[in-house]
C-alpha cells in the first residue's frame, strides 16, 4: 500500500470482513478468514494470542515501516534474518567421544523445496575440517592408468563443467532406531541427508585425460583430512555418473564439505563421496587392508556382514507434522508435508497414511521430480483431533517400496547401524504434539 494512512488501512480490513463470497471452497474460507481475524485485531486461538507487538498489526503502520534499514555494504556476504536464529545444524553430545569424529543434522523440518542451503548441510568428520589452501592443493591421478597425472585447482576448473542436484545421505541415517524410537525429532531421526546443486568436472573426463588401462576394475579416492579417508569405488561407477565437485549451490564448496573439491558419487553412501579430494588409484581390485580405512559393513542376524552396499535405497519422512511441527492450530484443515529420495533413481509415488499403514492416499510430488535428488511430497488433511498415527512410503521408478519397520528387521535383524530407511511413524497426540515411535 503506497500511503501510510491509517484509517485507510482500517477501512480496507472492514471492506475484506463484508465482502461475501459464496463461491469459495471451505478450506479456502477458512485460510481467508484467519486473515481477516489477524488483521482486526481478533485471536484465531488463544493459544496464539501475542503477548507484545501487537501495535505493529493492522490497521497500525508498523515500526519498520517507519525509518530506514541497512545499507548495502552492511553484510557483503548474506546472512539470515535474525529471527531464523534457530534454524541451524544440531548435533547429539552423547554420540560421539570428540567433535572431530561426530556429525551434525540438517534441520529438514524448518526447510522448504528441495535445496538445501549450503550452511545447513549436515556434516560427517571423521578428524574434523582441513583448512586447505586451494593454491597449494592437488588432486593425483595414478594406479592403473597411462598417464599419471596431477591437478591444480585452475586445472580443474579449465575443463568442460557439469552440473546435477543430488542428495547426500550418510548410511547411519536412522541408525539409532534399529531396535526402537529413540530420537524424538526429524532433525535428528532423517536429518543426515541434503540435497544440494554440485558443479565440477566429470570424473570420466579426468580419467580418459590419465588413459585407463583394461586390468583397471576398482579405484581408491582419499581425502585430505587427517584421517585421510579413503574407500574403494567400482570403475564402472566412477566411469558412469560421479563429478569431481568444486562448487555447490552456485559458490565454492563450504569447508565442511570439502573445500577445494570432493568427489560426488550419486545415489550411493554419503561416506563414499569424499571430501577434501586429493588421490585417486586405479587398480585391479578392491582395497581390503592395507590402505583402505575401516569400512561401513551391515551385520546381519546369523553374524555375516554385508559389505559394499553402496545404494541408498528408497526413503521418505513427513516434515510436517512431526515433534518440531506440531498442530498448534487444534484440529481442522493442515497440509502434511514431507521429503522422499532414492539412490536408485526418481521418486514415482509417495502414499501417506494417517491410521497406521491400513489406509494409504497418495500423495501430490512437487516438481521438479528428479533422478537421485529430495523429492518433496504434499497431502491436504482435515484433522479431527483424535490421536493419529501419521506415515509415509516412497516407491521410486525401479519399483522398490520402502518397507515397514518390521519387515527391515525380518530381513537385516537388529545389529546393524547402517542404512535403516524403514517407514517413519509419528502419534499426534490430542494436544497436537508430535511423537516418534513404532507401530508393529
Amino acid at each position: 500500500m503506497a500511503t501510510h494512512d491509517r484509517n485507510e488501512v482500517a477501512r480496507h480490513v472492514a471492506a475484506m470482513s463484508a465482502t461475501s463470497q459464496p463461491v469459495l471452497s471451505a478450506r479456502r474460507r477458512l485460510l481467508m478468514g484467519a486473515g481477516v481475524a489477524a488483521a482486526s485485531g481478533a485471536l484465531l486461538h488463544p493459544k496464539l494470542a501475542l503477548a507484545k507487538g501487537s501495535e505493529n498489526l493492522p490497521p497500525n503502520v508498523p515500526d519498520w515501516t517507519r525509518s530506514l534499514g541497512t545499507g548495502v555494504n552492511e553484510k557483503p556476504y548474506g546472512v539470515p534474518s535474525s529471527f531464523e536464529k534457530n534454524v541451524v545444524r544440531r548435533n547429539v553430545e552423547w554420540l560421539t567421544a570428540t567433535e572431530q569424529s561426530s556429525v551434525n543434522f540438517t534441520p529438514l523440518p524448518e526447510l522448504d523445496g528441495i535445496i538445501t542451503p549450503s550452511g545447513l548441510c549436515f556434516e560427517r568428520h571423521h578428524a574434523g575440517v582441513p583448512e586447505i589452501d586451494p593454491a597449494q592443493h592437488r588432486l593425483v591421478i595414478h594406479g592403473m592408468v597411462a598417464r599419471p597425472l596431477i591437478f591444480t585447482m585452475d586445472d580443474l576448473v579449465r575443463f568442460p563443467s557439469t552440473s546435477r542436484i543430488l542428495f547426500l545421505e550418510c548410511p547411519a541415517n536412522g541408525g539409532m532406531e534399529w531396535k526402537g524410537a529413540q530420537m524424538d525429532g526429524c532433525q535428528f531421526t532423517h536429518g543426515m541427508v541434503h540435497c544440494c546443486e554440485w558443479t565440477g568436472v566429470a570424473l570420466s573426463t579426468l580419467l580418459a585425460e590419465a588413459g585407463v588401462l583394461p586390468e583397471a576394475k576398482w579405484m581408491l579416492a582419499e581425502g585430505a583430512d587427517g584421517a585421510a579417508m579413503t574407500r574403494s569405488i567400482p570403475l564402472a561407477k566412477a566411469l558412469d555418473d560421479c563429478i569431481v565437485c568444486y562448487a555447490q549451490n552456485g559458490e565454492r564448496i563450504r569447508p565442511e564439505q570439502g573445500y577445494p573439491v570432493r568427489l560426488m558419487v550419486p545415489g550411493w553412501e554419503g561416506n563414499v563421496n569424499v571430501k577434501w579430494l586429493r588421490r585417486l588409484k586405479l587398480g585391479d581390485r578392491p582395497w581390503h587392508h592395507r590402505e583402505e580405512t575401516s569400512k561401513y559393513t551391515d551385520l546381519m542376524p546369523d553374524g555375516k556382514a554385508r559389505q559394499f552396499t553402496f545404494t541408498m535405497d528408497a526413503n521418505s519422512v513427513v516434515t510436517a507434522p512431526c515433534p518440531e511441527k506440531p498442530l498448534k492450530f487444534g484440529k481442522g484443515f493442515y497440509e502434511i508435508r514431507g521429503l522422499a529420495w532414492s539412490g536408485h533413481g526418481r521418486i514415482k509415488r509417495v502414499d501417506v497414511s494417517v491410521d497406521g499403514g491400513n489406509n494409504w492416499q497418495t500423495a501430490v510430488l512437487q516438481e521438479p521430480v528428479l533422478s537421485k535428488a529430495l523429492t518433496r511430497f504434499r497431502l491436504p488433511w482435515t484433522w479431527d483431533g483424535a490421536p493419529t498415527l501419521v506415515q509415509s512410503r516412497a516407491i521410486d521408478e525401479t519399483g522398490y517400496v520402502q518397507p515397514t519397520i518390521e519387515q527391515l528387521r525380518a530381513a537385516r535383524g537388529v545389529n546393524s547401524i547402517y542404512h535403516k530407511n524403514a517407514q517413519q511413524t509419528w502419534r499426534v497426540n490430542p494436544d497436537g504434539t508430535v511423537n516418534n515411535v513404532q507401530i508393529l
